[in-house]
Order: structure tokens, then sequence, then C-alpha cells
């Protein structure tokens, strides 16, 4: 219990961090999932999506597991974008907590077409 209100204070903070800083935000934004031109309904919900470009999975547990980066891998393939934070926010130092995911090599020719 205390873990789940400590998570939501958490992506609160973030949302209006963010928010002050000028960021477009969703908050829990999900997605469609289609198979085969069919619409699955299966309740896929990403903590923040920052500027509609990186997705931040929120965690305050022990350590992150696989199961946690499977989760964040996940969110990047079936959204089709490029860069997510799986930020872990039980620990000393905040940047022990951070893990940087990529997918693909998308973002090395959004990052070229910018320069």
């Amino acid at each position: 219990m205390a873990l789940d209100y400590w998570r939501a204070h958490t992506k609160h903070v973030c949302s209006t961090n963010c928010s002050k800083r000028a960021f477009r935000l969703q908050l829990k934004s999900g997605f469609r999932s289609f198979i085969v031109g069919v619409r699955l309904e299966i309740g896929y919900r990403m903590d923040l999506v920052v500027e509609g470009l990186v997705i931040v999975e929120i965690k305050s547990v022990d350590a992150i597991s696989p199961i946690h980066q499977a989760q964040i891998i996940s969110y990047l393939k079936l959204s089709s974008k490029s860069l997510g934070l799986l930020i872990n926010f039980n620990v000393v130092h905040l940047k022990d907590g951070i893990r940087r995911f990529v997918n693909g090599s998308s973002w090395k020719e959004e990052q070229t077409l910018n320069h």
C-alpha cells in the first residue's frame, strides 16, 4: 500500500515538474494493439510519455527485475517509440535508479535531421 502511494505521488511530482517546464506530457497513456486487423483490448498503460517521444516508467521497488525491463521494451516496440527511461525511486542516489532503453536506430536519423 505504501509503495503504491509513493509511486502515485512520484508520478504527480514528475508530471508537475514537466508541466512547469512546458513539456507536453501524457499520464497513463494507453495504446491500441492490432493483430491481423483485430483490435486487442490488452490495457497497456505507459506511466508517462514526454513530448510524445520518451516513455518513462516509474517504479519504487527493491531492485529492477527482468520483468520491469521487459515491460518497457514491450512498450517501446508496441508504441514504435525510440527512447525509454525506467526510473526506480527506491534507491539512495537517484542516478543509480535510472536505466535508459533504446528501440532500434531511428533516434539516430532524427538526431541527424535536427543538426
